[in-house]
């Protein structure tokens, strides 16, 4: 795997005043891997995410993707976002467009797809994320879970190489939440690469290859699932995961 990183962090460093959000962050997520941040709020998980496609700039370090570093802006910069698809905790959906259109319209003007290509695509996506039922509806009409496996679609439809997920479901009314898990668990058995940062502990046992746990700006563990949750080396960890696994 050595070689075929996609996404490198190296010494990265962010501050907020005088907050200092990322500290000398070293992270490379391969290929195919599914990489779960967690760690408690405030510890820079959703900052290093928004890093990586460059919605937050970062002071020192370098970022790079697929072996090049993260473009300043332009055109060069539109591409990567199209390179790295992104899933926010709220949907981000055009209330105005149709389900089926929301999916449509990066690829028509991003990548310059024909819309009849774009729209046959959009559906595909639909059916996978178990919405084809869906397509001519607004996202108003929609539940929350619903709107999310929509984003998702969307994201998708850009072709990424990596998708970033941004506590996809902490905006979710409990029984929505694991269809969204679902069909992200769906996407990690597919292969896709997937950095995200979510609360919920089942998925990052179950689809994580790698559990990073953030704390005060710096990655404190970056070990495996069955290592983290059974024997974590840090107190930081240890007390964080005492908290939320009593419940």
């Amino acid at each position: 795997m050595a070689g075929d990183a996609l996404i490198e962090m190296r010494g990265v460093n962010k501050h907020f005043g005088k907050l200092h959000v990322l500290q000398d962050i070293d992270l490379i997520v391969h290929r195919g891997e599914v990489v779960v941040v967690i760690g408690p709020s405030g510890g820079g998980k959703s900052t290093l995410c928004r890093a990586v496609n460059r919605l937050e700039t970062v002071e020192s370090g370098t970022i790079e993707l697929d072996g090049r570093p993260l473009p300043d802006e332009g055109r060069a910069l539109a591409q990567l976002r199209a390179d790295v698809g992104m899933v926010f905790q709220s949907f981000n959906l055009f209330a105005h467009k149709t389900v089926l259109e929301n999916i449509m319209l990066a690829p028509v003007k991003v990548r310059r797809m024909k819309k009849d290509e774009a729209a046959r695509r959009a559906r595909e996506l639909l059916d996978r994320v178990g919405l084809a039922s869906q397509a001519d509806k607004y996202p108003a009409q929609l539940s929350g879970g619903q709107q999310q496996r929509v984003a998702i679609a969307r994201a998708l439809a850009m072709d990424p190489k990596v998708l970033l997920f941004d506590e996809p479901t902490s905006a979710l009314d409990p029984e929505m939440i694991n269809e969204v898990l679902e069909v992200m668990r769906q996407l990690a058995r597919d292969g896709m690469t997937m950095v995200v940062v979510t609360h919920e502990m089942g998925f990052a046992r179950s689809a994580a290859n790698r559990v990073v746990f953030m704390d005060d700006g710096r990655v404190v563990e970056d070990r495996t699932p069955e290592e983290f949750f059974t024997a974590p080396r840090s107190e930081r960890a240890k007390d964080f995961l005492s908290k939320i696994l009593k419940h």
